[in-house]
Formats: structure tokens, sequence, C-alpha cells
């Protein structure tokens, strides 16, 4: 629904209207403070698209202005981005970080002169946020959440630069703060142009683990398929057979098929 919305959105809002918007969610945030404790989020989308970043990773030049968020007693938030940000993403994540039984919500906020952040929102706003990458145009794929430590909590891992460097990081949330726990090189999760983050992670045998290509992505269909996993702080890297598909993607997400 996200990339077709990102092709057919006509319209952009007018910059007065955005400053107005703007506006009204800070007044929000600052009366919310209160109600935090027993909201919880539901739903969130962006909205608000815009051409004011021309990166096009994505497959075209929209990106997203603001992140709305729907909690359980029914009120709406809108989270407005200043000008020289933009959410550059798919679609916003729902995941439970610290455990409290309430998700956070997980984002890539990407700055016009320093390139894209990973984000963390709760119901009144930014939590936690990794540094910008540090130039224009360079880009982060989440993959996802998943308790990779075997600590209880759920760590998010992402990949910094896939059509670079590929580096697959597994951050640590806690409350504050994202804290890299361990990191490797030469995976990607994503094309230049496609509108999806391909891969993921899958739960077998109660370990979780990534589905990731290997670099590089061969437009000829030959990729090699590869499952990561996180043992005693060392990110394990197992290729399968099957190379990198969208069908092989999702048999060894539902644990059709595993590593040779």
């Amino acid at each position: 629904m996200v990339a077709g919305a990102r092709r057919q959105l006509a319209h952009l809002p007018k910059r007065f209207t955005r400053h107005a918007q703007q506006l009204l969610c800070v007044a929000l945030t600052v009366l919310a403070p209160g109600w935090a404790a027993a909201q919880t989020i539901t739903a969130a989308n962006y909205a608000d698209p815009t051409t004011r970043y021309d990166h096009g990773i994505l497959g075209d030049a929209i990106e997203w202005g603001t992140l709305e968020i729907t909690l359980d007693d029914g009120i709406k938030r809108r989270f407005i981005l200043p000008e020289t940000l933009v959410f550059e993403d798919t679609a916003p994540r729902l995941a439970d970080l610290d455990g409290d039984g309430s998700p956070e919500i997980i984002v890539v906020e990407s700055s016009l002169t320093a390139g894209a952040r990973l984000t963390v929102y709760g119901p009144n706003g930014r939590l936690a946020m990794t540094d910008h990458i540090g130039r224009k145009n360079r880009w982060l794929a989440p993959v996802g959440a998943a308790d990779f430590t075997g600590d209880g909590r759920l760590e998010i891992a992402m990949v910094v630069t896939p059509h670079l460097a590929g580096k697959l990081v597994i951050l640590a949330f806690d409350g504050a703060k994202l804290s890299p726990v361990a990191t490797t090189t030469n995976l990607t999760n994503h094309r230049i142009g496609d509108t999806d983050i391909a891969g993921g992670i899958r739960t077998c045998d109660n370990a979780p683990q990534m589905i990731l290509a290997q670099m590089p992505w061969r437009s000829s269909g030959d990729t090699t398929m590869v499952a990561v996993s996180l043992v005693n702080g060392t990110l394990k890297v197992a290729p399968f057979k099957e190379p990198f598909t969208a069908q092989n993607i999702a048999q060894a997400k539902s644990c059709r098929i595993h590593p040779r």
C-alpha cells in the first residue's frame, strides 16, 4: 500500500499548512506527558508526501514529512519533521523494544545534507536515534527486531548503506539510546530503485535469524542467500544453496528451507 501511494499521490500540502500542523503537533506534545503511561500505540503510518529530498532510492522522488500514530484510547498524533529531514522509508515498524507490553515505532529519517539515521518513536515523540551516516544520499535499510542476544528483550537489525558497504548492525535499545551490539559487512537487503526492503527475520528452533543477500546482489538471479545469527556476540553467516529470490526468501522465512 505504501509503495503504491508513493507513486500515486499527486498533490503536496502547501508550506503554510505544514507549519500550522507543526505548531499544533508541538502543542499536543506539550500537553501529552500525563497521558503517556496509559497509552499504547496501535498503528503508525507516514503522511504528507514531499519531494524536498531528491535521493529517490526507493524508486521515485517522493518521501514523507509526517509520522501519524494511533493510540489505544483513539487519540491520533502527528509528528512533523522540519524541512531539513524526511522519512525515507517504506513503512513504520512496531516492536516492543523495552518489554513493557506497548510497542515502539522504528523508522528511517534522512537529513537533506547528512543522510539517514534509524530512529525510535514512542507515544510522545522520539526516544532514541543513531547518528546520521554523515553524507547526503546515504541510506540504511531496517531488517527488523528480535531477541538476537537471548536476554529477553528485542534488538534492532539494520543494513547501513546496503548498496555500498552493506554493514549489518545489531542495536540494543535501553529506553534512551541505541547502542551497537555486533556488526559485519558485505550483506544487503535492497537494490537501488526497489520499492520494498527484501529479506527479514525468521525464528526456527526458537532462535532468530536474519535472511539477507551476500553482496553483490546480481540481476542474473544467482545471488547467494544467507541466514545470519548472533552467537556469543559474533554474527555468523550461513549460506543457502538456493539463491536470493522472492520465492526462496518466503520459503526461508517460513523455515521450509535451511542453510547448507
